[in-house]
């Protein structure tokens, strides 16, 4: 049984979704989850929307950054315990090996960053993402993971990505 667990989200771009789900798992999790995220063709920089979303709900931001996938299957990174793609075209991709054999999940969200329109608009996309995203997040505390066999926790985070 682990009192902390290593969790990786990823997306293509590692600029929104998957930033809001670190960033958003490392301060609901009171530290039962070392969250990280990244991407398989990283945009460089995170959403401007994505870190004023999580400011104005009083998430840190600091340390967040677009990474690539790559930082997390070298040798002497952590050890990942869940994997989760967060959007379409990750979800889909070759990942590469993660030492440890974690547990993989898809969570899929809709990306904000493509949403076309007004700045109310985008924000509200955000904004949409973030609440889906803890919410989901949420439920995969609840599930209390140092309790179950990992069979039972990879099925039971599956079902979570299949909840609208």
């Amino acid at each position: 049984m682990k009192d902390c667990y290593n969790i990786l989200f990823l997306c293509t771009g590692n600029s929104a979704r998957s930033i809001l789900a670190e960033a958003l798992a490392n301060h609901m999790s009171a530290g039962r989850l070392n969250a990280f995220s990244a991407g398989s063709q990283p945009a460089g920089q995170v959403q401007p929307l994505a870190i004023e979303i999580l400011k104005r709900s009083g998430i840190s931001t600091e340390g967040l950054r677009s990474k690539s996938w790559d930082e997390f299957s070298d040798n002497d990174a952590p050890v990942m315990d869940i994997v989760i793609t967060v959007c379409g075209r990750a979800a889909g991709e070759t990942c590469p090996v993660w030492p440890g054999h974690p547990i993989t999940a898809h969570w899929g969200i809709d990306d904000p960053a493509a949403v076309e329109g007004s700045e109310d608009e985008r924000r509200r996309a955000f904004e949409l993402a973030m609440t889906a995203m803890q919410q989901r997040i949420s439920l995969l505390l609840s599930l209390k993971p140092e309790a179950l066999d990992a069979l039972t926790l990879q099925t039971k985070i599956r079902e979570i990505g299949a909840t609208t």
